[in-house]
Parts: structure tokens; C-alpha cells; sequence
């Protein structure tokens, strides 16, 4: 298709990514597995781009419509580990080394399917990022960064079938739009200033294959992986690995700088940092003006705990030790609800039990891959930890919720000691010690990616396996939640008075 020149030369698999023949015939169908799922995948999205078009040329407007359509957001993802992983939380937690082979070999037929969440291995990163060096995280070189793009707009464009080699980033598709619909940039939007665009209108080379390339500097930086290109050349270093969060990380200072022509070198493949000292001086030195100028700086290499706020010290959109929450509210993120990672803390809910009896959801943050829940099950209180989908932990209570009005609560008592660490969860009705469980270990950074905390329901997948991930709402009423860090509460129940003082405190 010429989008690879002739001349392009194939760079070397790093040391760091193991070639097919040294992975153990154990672990080679789960691997096969994996790239089968993903292609199957790409299969799905091509065929559902395919009807957007169609639905298009049905309305007689696809000459008419600027498509862009850019194939991934970044290089392929090396966070799956050099075995791929069954559930990516896993690895994202840095507790990776719980999936093993005999564990995946065990789930080889539910890859794919509703209950994974599956990440292929690092080998099929690096073989998918080919011809380049490196994966997405790498963001120093074009194998974590590069990506190809088709552009369609056949009233728009005279060019037809034809490559462009202009320098172009993501940052570019908002000027362009607005370029090609007469629009001018936003100064303020609600009364509120905006910053200024920092891409460039890419509409200038859709009909000029030899037009002067307009966005001639551009800075990267994932986890401290750094590059810079400016004019073909690109200066890079890799500071960190993606699927390797164990090994203690070098200074900034001792990283090793690469350059690159890329104008005569498509894939990075020659190193000229030995031969050209000054040009990769005047690279670093751009780069950090480039930090300095885009707010990269300071430097933070910090990867897993970067996940969890109380680790990374960002500030959380959920301050102080309580938060109270209310039947309905639902699809709130993560970052939404108080961080109850590696503590002590406590969740009360006001509950209507009808008649009928008690049964769903009253809470559930994260889903069946990882999270917590407190619900009810033919009457039954119930509370259940989900680690990874591999472990879950319960309490429950001996005898069912009596029908009418009522306060339950669960009470985690942290051990302490460090991160992802257990703890006791005891169950209370009305103030009174109904049941209790043990959860031996924690989740220490993140529950999910996508899954949400719901009350009075679950929309995502299940926490637990007690209730379907559809019509699992309450049967009765859940009117609030409340979710308390680390309070010592001697009555095990929350006043009227002191959900009063809560609610008008956050007025």
C-alpha cells in the first residue's frame, strides 16, 4: 500500500520481549487464544464502522462528511504482561503474578467473553507496533506513539488514494475541523476563557503532497518516557518499561538519549546520538522547553500508585472522611466516590424492606472483575470483596431483613501493615452484630477502569455472582448511603442529627 517506504528498515526486537519459540507449549494456546480474540475484535469495530458509513451513503451525505478515522489512540498496549493477562486489573494493581499459567490455562475458553477481561501479551504489542521499536506507555518512540490515519471527504478532497508525510498529532483534528467548517477558535465558552489550541489545521496538505509541513515540534511523555521531534529529527529515552513495575527505575540524569533522522530513517532504526552530539543537545534542550511550556514538569515516574490518590497525592474530587450518597444515583466514577483503599471504613444505608422481602442491590462499587457490594439475597444481608475475579470474600446473616424500615451497615476493619492488606467486615442491622467474614487480601490502587459505584442497583457486570447483572435493583427502598473512613462508632448507627450536620456541610 507504499504507507511503509521501500527502503524502511525492521528494527530489532529488544531483549526485554521474548520471541514465540521461548514461550512453553503450556502457555502457547492461551497466547493463540489472545491474538484470536483481538483480531476478532477488530473484525466487530471494522464491520460496525462499516454500517456508520453505509447509514451515511444511505442519506446522501457521505460525500459530504470529513471523516477521519485513526487506527488506535497510541501503539499497541504491552500492559498485559509477558503472558497476557486474564482480568488487566491484575497487572494494573501490580499484583500480576497471581494469574498464572495454570490459572489462565484454566479460563482459556472464557477469554472473550463477558467474564475477562483479558489483555493480550507483550510479544503481540511488539509484533503489532512493527516495524517500530516499542509499545504504547513507550511514548519516547514511534511504536508507542505512531498511527496510521485515513482521511475521507470526497466533495472536500481532489486528491484521491494518495499517502501525506507531513508531521501530524491528535492535537490537530480540532483546528482542522473547525478550518474546514468556517469556524474560528473558541476564545470563551460559558464565560469562562479558553486556552488556546496548541494543534495546526491539517486541511493544508489534503490536496498539496508536497506542502511545507506546518506542525514542525511536537514533545512525548508517558511515565517519563520521553521524545521530542522537531523537523524529522527526533530525540527519545526510555525510562521504563510498561509490563516491568518491580524493578527500581534509574535517575532521570542516567537515562540513555537516541536520535533519529527520520527523514531518511522511517523506523527509527539508526542510533546517531555517537555520531551527532550537538543535534541531540539541541533536541534535549527543546524538549524541555517544550515541558516547561506544556506543564509536563516536574518529572513524576511513579506508575501503579498513580492509580490511587492518597499514593500519588492529586487531588481527589471526593474530599474529607465521609461522603453521603442517595437511592438513583448511579454511573459514578472511581474518582467520584471517597478513596476506601488500604483503611478502615464503614457503609450505612437506610433500607425500606418490603413485604415481599429483601433482595439486590443496595450498593456495589467496581464489578465482577474487581469491587465490593452490600446487598441482600432471599432476605439476607449480604456483603461480598471481589479480588480480580479470582477471590471473593462474604458475610452474610443468619436470619433474613424483617419487613419495614431499617438501618444496615458494614463495617471494614483494616489490618494495617502496608498495602493490599485484609481485614474484617462485620455486618449490623438496626446497631446490632448480625454476621461477619474475613477478606484476606485488598485491592491497593484501582477497581476498575470503566465499572461504577450504583445505589439501589448495579449497572455494570456483578460484583457477585448472588445477583444477575440486570434486574438486580433493590426490592425495597435504598433513600441514602453513607460511606465513613475510619470512625470509630461505639453504637454501630448514624443519628438523624448526624446525617443532618453531613448533608448541610456539603451545602
Amino acid at each position: 500500500m507504499r504507507v511503509i517506504p521501500s527502503n524502511a528498515e525492521l528494527t530489532k526486537r529488544p531483549e526485554e520481549v521474548p520471541a514465540w519459540d521461548e514461550m512453553s507449549e503450556d502457555l502457547k494456546p492461551i497466547l493463540a487464544r489472545q491474538m484470536e480474540i483481538y483480531a476478532a475484535f477488530l473484525d466487530h469495530t471494522d464491520h460496525h464502522v462499516g454500517r456508520l458509513v453505509e447509514a451515511l451513503k444511505d442519506l446522501e451525505v457521505l460525500d459530504d462528511t470529513l471523516v477521519i478515522y485513526i487506527i488506535g489512540d497510541n501503539g499497541a498496549s504491552a500492559e498485559g504482561t509477558l503472558t497476557g493477562s486474564f482480568n488487566e486489573m491484575a497487572m494494573l494493581n501490580g499484583m500480576a503474578g497471581v494469574e498464572t499459567v495454570a490459572f489462565m490455562k484454566s479460563k482459556i475458553d472464557d477469554f472473550g467473553g463477558p467474564h475477562a477481561y483479558n489483555h493480550y501479551a507483550v510479544g503481540w504489542a511488539h509484533a503489532m507496533d512493527t516495524p517500530y521499536q516499542w509499545t504504547k506507555q513507550v511514548a519516547s518512540h514511534w511504536g508507542g506513539t505512531r498511527n496510521g490515519t485515513i482521511v475521507h471527504w470526497p466533495n472536500g478532497i481532489k486528491a484521491k488514494g494518495e499517502i501525506r508525510s507531513q508531521f501530524c498529532h491528535v492535537i490537530d483534528v480540532a483546528p482542522t475541523i473547525l478550518e474546514v467548517a468556517g469556524l474560528p477558535h473558541p476564545m470563551i465558552v460559558n464565560s469562562v476563557q479558553q486556552a488556546p489550541l496548541e494543534g495546526f489545521s491539517m486541511l493544508y496538505a489534503f490536496d498539496d503532497a508536497k506542502a511545507a509541513e506546518r506542525h514542525e515540534t511536537q514533545y512525548f511523555e508517558m511515565f517519563c518516557n520521553r521524545g521530542i521531534y522537531h523537523k524529522g529529527w527526533t530525540a527519545v529515552t526510555r525510562h521504563s518499561t510498561p509490563w516491568d513495575t518491580s524493578k527500581p527505575l534509574p535517575s532521570y540524569d542516567d537515562d540513555v538519549w537516541e536520535l533519529y533522522d527520520t527523514n531518511k530513517d522511517w523506523t527509527q532504526s539508526k542510533d546517531l546520538a555517537k555520531d551527532n552530539p550537538k543535534k541531540l543537545h539541541e533536541l534535549q534542550r527543546l524538549w524541555l522547553i517544550e515541558a516547561a511550556k506544556y506543564s509536563v514538569l516536574p518529572l513524576d515516574d511513579r506508575r501503579v500508585e498513580r492509580f490511587n490518590p492518597d499514593l500519588a497525592g492529586r487531588p481527589q474530587l471526593i474530599k474529607g472522611q465521609t461522603q453521603l450518597l442517595f437511592g438513583g444515583m448511579g454511573r459514578l466514577s472511581e474518582s467520584a466516590i471517597v478513596n476506601i483503599k488500604n483503611k478502615s471504613y464503614s457503609v450505612t444505608a437506610e433500607i425500606v424492606v418490603p413485604k415481599s422481602g429483601a433482595n439486590g442491590v443496595i450498593i456495589a462499587q467496581g464489578g465482577a472483575f474487581n469491587g465490593w457490594s452490600l446487598y441482600a439475597k432471599d432476605g439476607k444481608l449480604k456483603y461480598c470483596y471481589n479480588l480480580l475475579g479470582i477471590k471473593l470474600f462474604y458475610a452474610e446473616t443468619n436470619t433474613p431483613l424483617p419487613a419495614g424500615q431499617h438501618q444496615v451497615r458494614m463495617e471494614f476493619k483494616y489490618d494495617g501493615g502496608g498495602l493490599a492488606k485484609g481485614g474484617n467486615a462485620v455486618l449490623y442491622v438496626d446497631g446490632k452484630k448480625v454476621g461477619e467474614g474475613r477478606v484476606e487480601t485488598t485491592v491497593p490502587m484501582a477497581f476498575s477502569a470503566d465499572e461504577t459505584c450504583d445505589v439501589g442497583r448495579g449497572t455494570g457486570s456483578a460484583v457477585s455472582p448472588d445477583y444477575d447483572p440486570r434486574d438486580n435493583e433493590f426490592s425495597g427502598e435504598v433513600n441514602w448511603v453513607q460511606i465513613d473512613l475510619e470512625k470509630d462508632d461505639h453504637d454501630h448507627m448514624i443519628s438523624p442529627e448526624e446525617r443532618f450536620k453531613l448533608a448541610m456541610a456539603r451545602q
